[in-house]
């Protein structure tokens, strides 16, 4: 089975090539003004349009309001919200009800116990995407460069579709997909020259390795350099 990959924060023509061409399966776009990846609604929707069809759209936004919502959903027309906040899994249905669009709700995590609301969102949202928890005084919600103990993923027990997150890079993704059994992973800052800057090498680098840790069974060995 093939691995899923997201790069995320993406914000320029150019790197948005770059993801696409390497065989990124989504993209996503940033709504949170906070972030050094967040997108104008004239960036969103060009952006949107370059990789309409040609990979799943993503749109990331953190405790939003209907009416900002709504202005992203317009601009760059998505195929997928990803709600990295603390969204409710009442807000999960009445944004699926409100867009007709599949959701993706974040779960950060330090510790097993943060795994006790997967059941939550059992049967709510479409996705789950386990991120670490911000650092503490941290402004950004995800993107930030951290791992978490990807072991604790042993104690998942859900079937809904995950994704991993959370301080995955081009050195280290081939070890997280094997430790974890993870079909989907996820990354921003991994494929960065500074906060906000994705490098277009890295991204190829990523996907490529990525992808290449696919077929190998559980616990195999894998080169992380």
């Amino acid at each position: 089975m093939s691995i899923l990959v997201k790069i995320c924060g993406l914000s320029t023509p150019e790197t948005l090539e770059a993801a696409i061409d390497a065989g990124a399966d989504m993209v996503g776009f940033v709504f949170f003004a906070p972030s050094p990846r967040n997108l104008s609604l004239d960036q969103a929707k060009a952006l949107g349009q370059q990789a309409a069809g040609r990979a799943l759209k993503v749109a990331l936004s953190v405790d939003a309001d209907d009416a900002f919502l709504d202005a992203c959903v317009d601009a760059c027309r998505p195929d997928l919200l990803q709600l990295h906040g603390g969204e409710s899994p009442r807000r999960v249905l009445d944004l699926k009800a409100r867009f007709g669009i599949p959701v993706m709700k974040a779960i950060h995590v330090s510790s097993a116990e943060d795994l006790a609301s997967v059941s939550l969102y059992e049967g709510v949202a479409d996705r789950l995407i386990f991120d670490a928890r911000p650092p503490k005084g941290a402004v950004l919600p995800g993107g930030n460069g951290a791992a978490f103990d990807w072991r604790i993923l042993d104690h998942v027990r859900t079937q809904t579709p995950w994704m991993l997150s959370g301080g995955v890079n081009i050195d280290n993704v081939a070890a997280a997909i094997t430790m974890t059994g993870a079909r989907g992973i996820d990354v921003s800052s991994g494929v960065e020259r500074s906060p906000g800057v994705k490098d277009a090498a890295l991204i190829r680098l990523f996907v490529e390795r990525a992808q290449g840790a696919a077929f190998k069974p559980l616990g195999s060995p894998v080169a992380t350099a």
